[in-house]
């Protein structure tokens, strides 16, 4: 008889239409994530759980070859419309050196927004001139760092600037900037921003003179959301201060407008609404929870009226990477597309993606070490992990994870919460509710799909003393060859 994995080789037929894989755990009500083939091949190896055991719960298993495919997607709409591209991984979304090493191999640069992130990137034998700083805060060893490797770096303010003319007149180096901009207005919106200069207020900054000490090769922005006409604004705006500097005298080749491409996690939009539409129904009052003890996910509630989540992440989206950069490149500004306009004044469009280059390159895997009835008779189930481990600034992480069976004996259906390691009562893994209709046990492992952008690292903690969780690399087919990352060594 095979076991429950075996089973699962067996059935895959494809990433998006697998009825088995995650069949063993289901949310309440359900949002199917979209899964790898690479994933299916390793969770369902005869060796699976030899393979992650040495290494303790978590771990995180990571694809890098994986990222090649939305390079790919990102340049052929650019090359389509005959536009100078150039992407920059932003590094912040993952600490993983295989994936600095893998954009050195697809060609592309590296955003770096620490001085240690710049020192690693520097380390893997990047050039100079494919790696940008975009640290929100710069301290001097970092500027200098900078001036020394001749490193590009966006500058967002005025003391920012004038420490940086200062540092490189004392040192005599020539410092390499972007001018980073925001404020911008769209239609009669203005797109707050608390990085960099404010576009109509420091206006003069465009017509600075030439100075030896700073030469400026590009402008820059950072924009919160996903609208990609924002975009579309901003690039427009950027364009006309990038005329106003030539006529200074300077010579900015690139407008870079920074990361946030869209990713879709989930299968089915159906599904995303009708989860919505639930959890308002529980917040009410008119039906179970659906999130442990009615959790809101930053949603207001007064009385019947509930309102739209306020700080969550869009798990379903539409439109990803490659038609949203379509979207911003054939949009207008004035008389022609975005596309014409960067050719017709001979710029270069850089964007900084994190999250969208590394879809599909990650799971994170957690062993399941009790389950127990809480004071309410509310089943928890406690996972070898801690909450940080698979989190964003987003309220939750509104993916279904999936069930590895560690044996195919069979156990009743039951419902229950995923709670982790912290000793805080507010410690749950996702606030939402999971079915397990063929049960669960000690010993089976959870694993949470596609968590390679931002979920794994961001804001992994190491309170209690608990190790930070081992980073894996897993060769492009999803094989037996399995290292340590070497941010791990």
């Amino acid at each position: 008889m095979p076991t429950p994995t075996e089973t699962i080789t067996e059935q895959t037929t494809s990433r998006d239409n697998d009825p088995t894989f995650d069949r063993y755990c289901q949310g309440v009500p359900p949002l199917s994530g979209r899964i790898e083939p690479w994933m299916v091949q390793f969770l369902s190896a005869a060796e699976f759980r030899q393979r992650i055991e040495p290494y303790g719960s978590p771990v995180n298993v990571l694809n890098p070859h994986r990222m090649a495919e939305n390079v790919a997607e990102l340049n052929q709409i650019a090359s389509e419309r005959q536009v100078d591209f150039r992407i920059f991984f932003a590094r912040k979304a993952n600490k993983c050196l295989s994936f600095v090493d893998q954009a050195h191999r697809l060609d592309i640069g590296v955003d770096t927004a620490s001085e240690i992130e710049l020192e690693q990137t520097l380390d893997r034998n990047l050039p100079p001139a494919d790696v940008i700083c975009t640290a929100a805060v710069k301290s001097e060893s970092l500027i200098r760092r900078c001036l020394d490797s001749k490193i590009c770096m966006a500058i967002d303010n005025h003391d920012e600037l004038e420490r940086v003319r200062c540092l490189a007149t004392t040192h005599q180096k020539q410092a390499i900037v972007a001018l980073r901009l925001s404020g911008f207005l769209h239609g009669t919106r203005r797109l707050e921003s608390r990085f960099g200069f404010d576009c109509e207020r420091d206006r003069n900054l465009s017509e600075i003179p030439v100075d030896d000490r700073i030469r400026i090769i590009g402008l820059h922005f950072h924009l919160d959301g996903y609208d990609p006409h924002q975009r579309v604004t901003a690039i427009g705006e950027s364009i006309r201060w990038t005329k106003r500097l030539r006529t200074a005298g300077h010579h900015p080749r690139f407008i870079d407008m920074g990361g946030g491409l869209p990713v879709c996690y989930l299968k089915h939009q159906d599904q995303w609404d009708q989860f919505w539409d639930q959890h308002a129904e529980s917040l009410r009052g008119r039906t179970d929870e659906v999130t442990y003890n009615r959790n809101p996910l930053s949603r207001s509630v007064h009385q019947a009226d509930v309102g739209p989540p306020q700080s969550m992440y869009p798990y379903y989206q539409s439109q990803t990477r490659a038609t949203w950069l379509a979207t911003v490149l054939d949009s207008n500004v004035g008389r022609q597309t975005v596309a014409q306009a960067l050719k017709e004044n001979g710029l270069q469009l850089r964007c900084e993606p994190g999250r969208s280059l590394l879809d599909g390159c990650g799971i994170t895997i957690a062993r399941i070490e009790f389950q127990k009835q809480d004071t309410r008779g509310r089943r928890l189930l406690g996972l070898s992990m801690n909450r940080t481990q698979c989190r964003t600034t987003s309220d939750d992480f509104l993916v279904d994870p999936l069930l590895i069976p560690s044996n195919r004996e069979a156990r009743p259906a039951v419902e229950g919460y995923l709670v982790g390691a912290y000793c805080m009562e507010s410690e749950l893994l996702s606030w939402r509710k999971f079915r397990f209709p063929s049960g669960v046990g000690i010993g089976d492992h959870i694993v949470f799909p596609n968590t390679a952008g931002y979920l794994m690292h961001f804001l992994e903690s190491r309170s209690h003393q608990f190790p930070l969780a081992k980073n894996l690399v897993i060769g492009a087919d999803g094989g037996a060859d399995l290292r340590l990352d070497d941010i791990d060594r």
